[in-house]
């Protein structure tokens, strides 16, 4: 997002690294077995009232988010990794009104060679999408 952007402006909560296994790929081996997956969360977030009161309802709940996005990519099962991290991005946005949200999805070791192979989003809740 650029710098000039309110989103870029405030704060940002991050999940780092999130793995399961799920079934994604849209080759006939890829649909047989579960791989492991790896999920890079960064969202923009006003912790200002958070961080004075020490309310844990002003904070975003960084552990929900994680398990919402486990549990919707394992039950989706996309084929492309592409429409996943579209997909996760606008739940994040939908689900728990974050204003701007990075997904980087990423599959370890699915490519010889490589430690991983991925693609990253970014969306706001205007809608406006950033690659």
């Amino acid at each position: 997002m650029n710098e000039g952007n309110a989103a870029a402006s405030m704060d940002k909560v991050m999940v780092s690294d999130l793995r399961f296994k799920t079934i994604v790929g849209c080759w006939d081996w890829e649909r047989q077995l579960p791989q492991e997956v790896s999920i890079d969360l960064e969202m923009a977030w006003d912790m200002s009232r958070a961080a004075a009161t020490e309310k844990l309802e002003y904070a975003l709940n960084y552990k929900a988010v994680a398990k919402r996005v486990q549990a919707f990519v394992q039950d989706a099962q996309f084929e492309l990794v592409e429409t996943a991290a579209h997909a996760i991005a606008d739940l994040v946005i939908r689900e728990f009104s974050v204003p701007w949200i990075r997904v980087t999805f990423t599959k370890p070791y699915a490519v010889t060679g490589s430690r991983a192979v991925g693609v990253r989003v970014e969306k706001s809740a205007a809608g406006q999408r950033h690659d």
